[in-house]
């Protein structure tokens, strides 16, 4: 056995004073080069304070070894002493054979500080000195593939396609493949997903696939894949809420309520689903099932306001007044001014016949509802009705606008005219 295989046995073994023993004799022994290959042991197996302090006692023996710098300032990276690894990585001089590693080190140091741009800079620093290594190619179009230049990241990654399929155990076809999709190049992300799933079948590249083909309304061949995934992972919910939408696109209601349902089978707690649910319920005129998993979406999160709209929708289209009140009171409580819950509101407070409270709900959707023909009709027999026909010219006005072939209302603001009003 080894040095190093005892080395490796004592960490196995949990021997820290053996391991420490062994380490002193080595430094007495000035056994450098050992020192460092037990240093890389160390981190291989989490020891990483440990082997910093081996790191920090070789430099203080070559104090100008350029590779020993980069490594304490990779474990001092771990430890969360990153100035102090900046300090060590700057160190390293342009004419000296690790600099453009160290480039790199402090590329990735900048990465992890969010100061994409500077990263991005040390790789092409580090790029214009070795131009035709390819794994410094990598290291920038993952960076920039990691700050959202997606068109930049697929001319590097298309680069290095045309030589390696993969490098550094990092997949190019892969990365093209999401690289496209996150630019919205679906199309062209298609064939690299189908690349990599005639290689081997896993559950995201199907999604990956499955998602690019509904992007590009190939809905048909999107479902395929997703059906696909969810037999292969019945856990995958994003793939349950998609192949419902591929559905539902295609007008096949029935078949993306079920898809939804079989969702909420394995997760219940997946608002999203319940609200897809409840909207395909309510395109096949199921009200009790659209009700219910529109509420149980308000239950998982009270403040989701697509899912409020919705069943407020719901209530007033079926003027179960007091259950659409009821349920505006939250809105209210929280003051969330969205002017068609203002005018769903002042609906049902007409059709109680509380006129006072119905007039002070239209005066508050009315801003933000004067796009809405309906709405300004309904407004304005309101007003007329009270009693109000100076309030309901402007309002009759900008309905005509709206909708020019309103010809009642245009026929009123006609005569109105007429009559110098």
């Amino acid at each position: 056995m080894n040095l190093l295989q005892e080395m490796e046995q004592l960490l196995l073994d949990g021997d820290a004073d053996a391991l420490q023993h062994k380490v002193q004799k080595l430094q007495a022994d000035h056994e450098y080069d050992a020192l460092y290959d037990v240093a890389n042991l160390l981190i291989d197996y989490g020891f990483i304070g440990q082997a910093d302090d081996i790191f920090a006692q070789l430099l203080l023996v070559f104090p100008d070894e350029a590779q020993l710098k980069i490594d304490r300032a990779a474990a001092l990276v771990e430890l969360g002493e990153e100035d102090d690894a900046l300090l060590l990585l700057t160190d390293i001089k342009e004419d000296e054979e690790e600099f453009v590693q160290a480039l790199l080190a402090q590329a990735d140091y900048y990465q992890m500080l969010g100061f994409a741009e500077t990263a991005i800079a040390k790789v092409r620093e580090a790029a214009a000195l070795a131009p035709h290594e390819p794994v410094i190619q990598l290291a920038q179009a993952e960076l920039l593939l990691d700050s959202g230049r997606y068109s930049e990241a697929v001319r590097i990654y298309n680069k290095l396609h045309e030589t390696n399929d993969e490098l550094a155990g990092v997949s190019i076809t892969s990365r093209l493949a999401e690289a496209y999709s996150a630019g919205a190049a679906y199309e062209e992300a298609i064939p690299f997903y189908e690349e990599l799933l005639k290689q081997e079948e896993n559950p995201e590249e199907l999604f990956g696939l499955g998602l690019a083909y509904y992007q590009t309304e190939r809905y048909t061949d999107a479902i395929s894949r997703l059906e696909q995934l969810l037999e292969m992972d019945p856990d995958y919910f994003s793939a349950y809420m998609l192949a419902g939408q591929s559905y539902a696109q295609q007008n096949e209601d029935e078949q993306a309520l079920k898809l939804f349902k079989k969702g909420i089978e394995r997760d219940a707690f997946d608002k999203e689903l319940q609200l897809a649910a409840g909207k395909s319920a309510l395109k096949l005129q199921l009200p009790e099932q659209a009700e219910s998993h529109l509420r149980e979406a308000l239950v998982l999160d009270p403040e989701y306001i697509d899912a409020l709209v919705t069943l407020a929708s719901l209530y007033n289209q079926q003027e179960e007044d007091e259950s659409l009140l009821d349920l505006l009171s939250y809105a209210e409580a929280d003051q969330l001014e969205i002017p068609l819950l203002h005018a769903f509101s002042a609906y049902a407070y007409e059709r109680t016949e509380d006129y006072k409270k119905a007039y002070e709900f239209y005066l508050k959707a009315y801003d933000g509802m004067k796009e809405d023909a309906d709405f300004l009709d309904q407004y304005a027999r309101f007003l007329l009705e009270e009693g109000k026909p100076s309030e309901a010219l402007p309002v009759i006005q900008q309905l005509v606008v709206v909708d020019p072939q309103a010809e009642e209302w245009m026929a009123y603001v006609d005569a109105q005219s007429e009559e110098g009003v």
